[in-house]
This record gives structure tokens, sequence and C-alpha cells, in this order.
């Protein structure tokens, strides 16, 4: 079948992808949808399940759209050498290893530098490729915690929170992916490639943004705060007559806030009548306003705030999130057909481009589906690729 891309804009580019995990195949498919022509190596004799469960199960399916997948052994001189073809005429190279076993493989940034000067080499750690904790093993949950997010989430008293979603692996793999556009932009100047590497823990704090600052500029350590805002009051989770809701005020929109929610007599209590005020009194804030918010329902609170300008939206569980009418909208589920599983959806980009489409081009690949493929397009003949098959080289 042949390389089939997503989109056009990035169809000019051949990337090697050696991630595993979540980060690393972040950044693969940031690439792939849009179009590079994204390699997926995988370790012969493994079946393919991966470290993400199944590799018909959702996951693996989610995260390894668009790419082709080839088996080779680089823990073989043979392999190496495969490697080494095609990293010769590759644009970039994406790992997630351990920072020391590139080194030991031999497919270091240096050392593929010396092949191809243009490759734009993209690494991604738990911790960092240098400093006294480079070669520990780092997962997402380990830089949420390292990184301080487990200690601003979560309700105060009740001790760390971890997110419900790997927001250190997803925030690393699409830094990764940035930093190898403005590489491969920088390149077209230089004519060089360079090496662009992120880390979990970078990822994770770069994630905390005004949190961090917090601490940076007026070093001062944010608590935990529940469903509240850290600093603005109020801004939460209120419940009414059937759940809950987030309601989200701006500052100046206290009064238009009570006058909506039916209790004008707290617009100007001394108590709540600024920011600061209602910072130092939110447990008697967020009271004063439940005790509106019980008497009607979800619909009709967020219909009532909406009119009024107020931001404030419904809590979903996921099946209520893409049943949403916005959500189907904008199409971020999107329809593949994957040869075992048949049609499914999996979760779309969210950039939209006026002038530069993408699309699911192919599902997640089977084990090895496009070794053959791609060893020929390197000029192996039928006969060379059977025998690196026999040898267990691919």
């Amino acid at each position: 079948m042949g390389f089939e891309p997503a989109s056009e804009i990035l169809s000019r580019y051949t990337v090697i992808d050696l991630t595993r995990a979540r980060a690393g195949p972040t950044a693969a498919r940031q690439l792939a949808d849009w179009g590079a022509n994204v390699i997926k190596i995988e370790t012969p004799g493994q079946g393919g399940s991966g470290d993400l469960g199944a590799r018909h199960g959702p996951d693996f399916q989610n995260l390894h759209r668009n790419k082709r997948s080839m088996t080779l052994d680089l823990k073989s001189p043979e392999g190496v050498e495969v490697f080494n073809k095609l990293a010769a005429t590759a644009d970039v190279i994406i790992e997630n290893y351990r920072p020391d076993v590139k080194f030991r493989l031999g497919i270091d940034y240096e050392s593929i530098r010396k092949i191809n000067p243009r490759i734009v080499y993209g690494s991604i750690s738990g911790f960092g490729q240098d400093g006294p904790y480079r070669n520990r093993p780092g997962l997402d949950q380990i830089a949420q915690g390292l990184g301080g997010h487990m200690s601003v989430t979560g309700k105060p008293g009740d001790g760390p929170m971890r997110s419900g979603a790997a927001i250190s692996d997803m925030t690393a793999g699409l830094l990764c992916a940035n930093g190898i556009l403005i590489a491969l932009l920088g390149r077209e100047h230089s004519g060089e490639g360079q090496w662009v590497d992120t880390s979990l823990l970078e990822a994770q704090i770069f994630l905390l943004d005004f949190q961090a600052a917090r601490w940076l500029v007026d070093k001062e350590v944010p608590p935990q705060a529940g469903n509240d805002h850290p600093t603005n009051v109020p801004m939460g989770v209120f419940k009414t007559s059937d759940g809950y809701i987030n309601i989200a005020p701006m500052a100046h929109m206290w009064a238009k806030v009570c006058t909506v929610l039916g209790v004008e007599d707290l617009i100007d209590n001394p108590d709540f009548v600024d920011q600061p005020q209602r910072f130092k009194n939110r447990a008697a804030v967020n009271a004063a306003l439940e005790a509106a918010t019980i008497h009607k329902n979800c619909e009709e609170w967020i219909a009532l705030l909406n009119d009024a300008g107020i931001p404030c939206g419904p809590i979903n569980t996921l099946d209520q999130t893409f049943a949403d009418p916005q959500v189907i909208h904008l199409r971020v589920a999107q329809k593949v057909t994957s040869p075992v599983r048949g049609t499914i959806e999996v979760v779309g980009q969210p950039v939209h481009m006026s002038n530069t489409p993408n699309r699911l081009a192919r599902p997640s690949p089977e084990y090895g589906e496009h070794t053959a493929e791609v060893l020929s397009e390197l000029g192996y003949s039928d006969d060379d690729i059977a025998a690196l098959s026999g040898s267990g080289v691919v």
C-alpha cells in the first residue's frame, strides 16, 4: 500500500519512532497526524502487545494511528546497520529510552549526526538527559509528585492527589513535538539538524504555570484548594437539586452572579464586598451561594447563568462528554477502521487549520505490518528481507 499521509503539510518528512509508553508516542502521533511518514520500530519476537496493554485495546489504538510498524533488533549489529541506513535519509528520530540506552545501542544523536547531519533527534526522559536523577526510571505519577502538581491537587487536608489524566506524559510529548517542528524550521536556515530534549519533570513544572509563578515571584507556596479556584472567589463546584455544576464568574461579575442566583443581599456584605474579602471568607461565600443553587437543577442554572454571560457548565462523565452537542460539532471523536476491531472512534486532533486539514488515514498498525515495505523502500531485495527475517533481525 505504501505511505499514505494524513495531511500534506508534513508529508515530506520521515520520522523514526523508537518510543514506548505514552510521552514519546504522543510526540510521534502529533507528527503522524499532520502527515509525516512515521515508522514505528518494534522489537522482533515480542508479538507487539507493547507496554500499554493489548495492541487492539483503546490506548494503543488511540496513540499509534497514522503510523507504520516495522520490527528491528537494535541489539544486533545487523539491526543497527539497517537502522543507520534508515536514519541516513530520515528527518527525525524520536526516543524516550532512559538516557544511557541510546548510547549503549550506538544510536545516540552524535552517532547518527555523523551519518546524517540534518537529523532532528527528539528525546524525552523522566528527569533530563543529565543531572543527579538522570538514570532514575521516570513515570507520569512520579513527575506529578516531584514536580509539585500533587501538592496543589485535591481537597485541603485530604493529602496529595494525582491528576486523573497522564498530564506530564502528554505535556512532554506535545512539547517535544513542538521542539521538533522548531528544529525543522531552523534546519531550513542552517542546513543542520539538532538534538531536542525535554523531560516529564520539566513538562510538569511548565504545566503548573501560574502556580509555579506564585512561588518563583512571590515565594508563596500554593496550597490545595480542591474544586475551588486557587485565587479567584467564587469559582468552583456548587450543588444543585440534581447534581453539581461549575460556576466560574470573573471578579467583576460578583454582583451579576448574586443577582442571577437571587441572593442580591450578598452583594454589599462587608465580608464579601471585594476579592480579598471573598478569598478570606471563601467557605462562607460558597455556602451562601450553594444555599441558592440547590433549589434548581443543573440544566436550569446553566441556562440562566449562560444567558447572563457568566461562565458555567456541567460536570460530565466521559459518556456525557462525547454525547454533548458541542463536542459532536467539533468532531473530537473521529472514526477509523481497524482490521481487527472494525470501525472505532479515537480522539482527533484538537487544532483546526483553514488551509491544512488532517485526517485519520490509517488505523494503528499491526505488529511489524510494514517491515517488508519499509525495507524494500530502503533498497533491500526480497531475498535480503527473507534473510533478515530468518536471522531474527526483523
